[in-house]
Parts: C-alpha cells; structure tokens; sequence
C-alpha cells in the first residue's frame, strides 16, 4: 500500500530529494520512498510509476510529496518517515565544504546585491522554469548556463538569440560541462591550465577531450558548453558562434579543440567557415560526420577524441615553441637528413601541409623540390659513394648546413639526430658545430630556425636526454615527433600576420556565480575560490501560473 504526505512550502532540488529518497528507502519498515516537489511533471511520473495518492492533488511545487510504499499497514510509519526527512532536510540545510559558511539568499535582487560582480547565472532548478529565470538573468545582462533539461526548442531559440544580441552566451539547457577561468561549472574535472581552448556541444565529450589533454601534459584556457541541440537546424549554432569569437578573441588561448556529436549539415558548415576566419589552428570534432580531408585550412579534422586531444596537445606544443622560436614569415623550409624514411616522412608530411607535391623520382635523395621548399636524404647512394654513412661520418651533412649561410631564402632547417650502435659517438655536437658556423656567416640579420628531432633512447650509448641537451644549448629546437617538426617549420614560415589584440569577453577574464538549483554546484565553486552566492530559487506564487503572470505584470 502507499502511505502519504506532503510537507507545504519547503523547495528542494530534484537531485537532492532523490538522495534523501534513496536514504529514506533503506529503512527495513518499508519497500521504497519516494520524495518529489509537487510540480506538475513530477505529479505525473508518481502517477506512472505507481506512488499516487489522493493528498498530492493540491500540492504546488513549492510543497514536498512524499510516497511511502510499504506492507506496513500501521499509519505510525509516517511519522518516522516525515522525522527522517526533516533530519536529512536540516542536515541538507547545514552542510558546507571547508569550514566555510555558503553565501544563500531567497530573491533575485537579493543575490544581485550579494555579489555585485556577478556575470554568469548557473541554473539547475526543473526545466520547465529555466526559462523564465534565465530570461531574467540575460536582461540583467548576465551570461547563462542551463544545466538543467527540458525546455523548449522555442524558447532556446529565442533566449540565445537574445544573449548573443547583447554579447553575452547563454549555455544550454542541457549543458553539462563547463569549466571557465578555472570555475567548476556543473560536471568539470581539475585540470591544469594551458593554452588550448574547448568547445562542445557534448558534456562527457569535453571531460573526456581535456582529460586526455591533461593526460598529455598539457592544460585549458576555457571549456565552453554549448548544450546539445546548439548545432541542429533550428538553433543554428547560436552558441557555438558566439564561444568560438570569444576564444578567438582570448590572447591565452592560442588553440581552440571543438567537438560535438553530429550536428545538421548547414550548421556544420557555417561553424567551420567561422572557424577558417580564426587566425589560430583549431581541432574540430564533429562525430559522425564525414569528411573528404583531414584539414581545410587552418582546421584539423579529427575522427575520434583520442585524436582530437592528440591534435590539439600537438598544435598547443607547436605553438610554445614558435613563441620561443624566430619567426621568418615568407622565408623557405630546407630538410637535411641522414635517415632516408624520416627524409621520406618529412617531405610527405611537408609536402600536405604546405599544399606542395613530393619529388616522386628522389634523384640525388631529392624527396621534395617544389616552391622553394626542398628535402634531401643525405643517406642516398649519391652521398655515400667513397665515403661513410652520414651517420657515421657527419662531414657531408656539415657542408650542406654551412652552405646556407648563402641561401638568404630559407629561413628553417630540419635536421634528424639518430643515435644507437653504429652511429657517431655525438650526432648533435656535430650539428651544434655546423649550425654554429653557418649562423656566424650568415649574420644577426639572416636568422634561420633549425628544428631537431632525435631518434634513440636513454640506453643508447650517446644517452638520448643528452643529446636532445646539447641541441638545445646551441639554440636548437628540439621536437618529438615528425609531425611536431612539420607544423613548428610551417607555423615560423607563415605569412598570415597575428590577429589584431581585441578586449576579450568579460566572462573569460573571472567568473562570479549565481547559482539556482543544485547546491552542491555552488559548493564546488565556493571550494574552488570562485566567488558564489547560491540563490534558494522557489517557483513563484507557489507555482500559480495565472497568479505567477499576474504578479509580472504589477511588477
């Protein structure tokens, strides 16, 4: 049988009362528990689900239903039960993280008074009120995330249009992940900051998308949810828009990853336009989707998100080192190498991101000769007639790098430093010695990069950390992977010039929170030092909505 009752005028989170559900439940004296607010929705799901009685009909959703299922025929089982609830409610009540005292206040206007500063409003009360209170916040010019599900497509059409209209983003509904300026919005992970910035439309996307860059040893700027339906046809990547022109615009962020689970075509190819007018490299992730190449531009098409963060740890890396490197914009790219398959890779490799075409009969080592860009196998029989292996004997290639000093056109060196038995004792202090002497003539005034990768191990007899040392002591970059090498190389040759510094979006620059709904979300930003104040929203007139738009129009 169902036992019932209804405590008037006590608002809760939904996530909270299933908790406390879920305690109350575990009482020997019944089989389960359930605890509600009255709202219309969960009116209907105690109906479907068999927990109705008769006493919920003149709840409101300000008043707690509580259904007790239970062979337990004697009416004392609702006083033990309504006990429990008020000792979980009070405990509810009192909890705080840290020894510090969360900031709560019941109005609006209230909260705004609290925390002047505040430019984001975090909700998570039932979706059917999201809208309204969301509307609110963006007319008080404050930016919004929806955690919370079950709005309307309508009114998230017209809400995020009217954010974007007066430069703010509303985020959502739906959106279950953001992490900004290092505020732990809603499902976030801790993570270490960096200079690559996410967006998504996918909560679980971006957690595990940052997670595997955190795993990489690299860190975020920004993750900007977005909420599920931001790409579809109807919202038109309203959102999305707005989140890439603020990472755009954010000077830390120097890439953006981007991913989603398969947007509406139309949506998708607007997004990428606005992502090819972005003077920085971004990864983008549109599961599902096909697409003819693996890059258009200045984006990086991924398939996966293991491949997205990949992409993006690698371009973030590229990007330190080209901070650090001299940049030498129209000047061409020269490939020395001893390894003739590295030569092959790096010419390939060179050859797709420059949009050039490989040296398919490889005459004189010669794996690619086109617009001014050139790599050679110096391992190539036409070297090693009557003399060593470069490998072993580094005479050839020395001469070649001393040659550029007259060859004012190129403006990067790549070079490969392979170790193990058989090679010279110290490839690299034979490179230092050549690179040295090629800088001396060609002067200040002619800077050339040289970019290294060393191929080898700790155990080999030259010590691979040694090595890659004494590169970098003669002002060598030293890369981890081919691909690595390629980028960095492109990047110091391009021409495109740095974006203009634009004034970045407020938000990015420090979060301050409401936060309507779920109080362990405003815990979590309290215990992050993010400046909070968690407002005790309640529906309106006790839910009325006649008296509820009654009381709007006297306000």
């Amino acid at each position: 049988m169902i036992h019932a009752f209804v405590k008037k005028g006590s608002f809760q989170d939904s996530v909270s009362l299933m908790i406390i559900s879920r305690k109350l439940s575990e009482s020997p004296e019944v089989d389960e528990v359930s605890v509600m607010m009255g709202t219309p929705a969960n009116k209907s799901l105690l109906e479907t689900t068999g927990f109705w009685h008769d006493m919920f009909l003149d709840a409101t959703p300000n008043d707690i239903c509580v259904a007790i299922r239970t062979d337990n025929t004697d009416p004392a089982i609702i006083d033990f039960i309504s006990s429990e609830l008020e000792a979980s409610l009070e405990a509810l009540a009192q909890g705080q993280r840290g020894g510090k005292k969360l900031l709560k206040v019941r109005r609006w206007d209230s909260a705004l008074k609290k925390l002047p500063k505040a430019n984001l409003l975090l909700i998570s009360i039932a979706g059917e009120y999201a809208a309204d209170l969301a509307e609110q916040a963006i007319d008080s010019d404050k930016n919004v995330m929806i955690f919370s599900d079950n709005m309307s497509l309508e009114d998230e059409v017209r809400l995020k249009s009217k954010a974007s209209s007066k430069g703010l983003i509303m985020m959502g509904p739906d959106c279950g992940t953001s992490i900004i300026s290092g505020a732990p919005l809603a499902f976030s992970n801790v993570l270490p900051q960096g200079n690559i910035g996410v967006i998504g439309a996918s909560g679980t996307g971006i957690q595990e998308l940052v997670s595997q860059v955190a795993l990489a040893g690299q860190g975020i700027t920004h993750a900007i949810g977005l909420g599920g339906r931001d790409l579809s046809v109807e919202v038109g990547g309203v959102s999305a828009l707005t989140a890439l022109d603020m990472l755009a615009n954010d000077t830390n962020s120097k890439v953006i990853a981007f991913v989603s689970k398969p947007p509406a075509e139309a949506v998708r190819q607007k997004v990428l336009d606005a992502m090819k007018a972005i003077n920085k490299p971004i990864v983008a992730l549109f599961l599902g989707a096909s697409h003819e190449k693996a890059r258009e531009g200045n984006v990086y098409l991924a398939n996966t998100l293991n491949q997205a963060a990949e992409l993006a740890v690698t371009l973030a890396k590229v990007e330190e080192m080209a901070e650090q490197s001299s940049k030498v914009p129209g000047k061409k790219i020269m490939g020395l190498y001893t390894g003739g398959t590295l030569a092959a890779e790096s010419a390939m490799l060179l050859a797709d991101q420059l949009g050039l075409q490989t040296d398919s009969e490889h005459a004189k080592g010669v794996m690619l000769n086109a617009g001014g860009h050139k790599v050679i196998d110096l391992g190539d029989d036409f070297y090693t007639v009557g003399r060593p292996h470069p490998m072993i004997d580094p005479a050839v290639r020395q001469q070649e790098i001393i040659k550029l000093a007259d060859s004012a056109d190129i403006g990067v060196l790549m070079i490969d430093v392979v170790l193990g038995y058989g090679s010279l004792l110290d490839p690299a202090g034979a490179v230092v010695e050549a690179v040295k002497k090629m800088h001396a003539k060609r002067g200040a005034n002619q800077p050339i990069a040289v970019i290294a990768t060393v191929t080898g191990t700790e155990q080999d007899p030259q010590c691979r950390s040694a090595q890659v040392q004494i590169l970098r002591d003669g002002g060598i970059v030293v890369c981890e992977t081919l691909p690595q090498a390629v980028l960095l190389a492109s990047t110091l040759i391009d021409t495109i010039p740095a974006a203009k510094a634009i004034s970045p979006a407020p938000l990015l620059e420090g979060v301050n929170v409401i936060n309507a709904g779920l109080r362990s979300f405003a815990e979590d930003l309290q215990s992050s030092d993010i400046p909070v104040v968690h407002y005790q929203w309640a529906p309106v007139a006790g839910g009325n909505e006649k008296l509820a738009n009654l009381l709007k129009k006297l306000q």
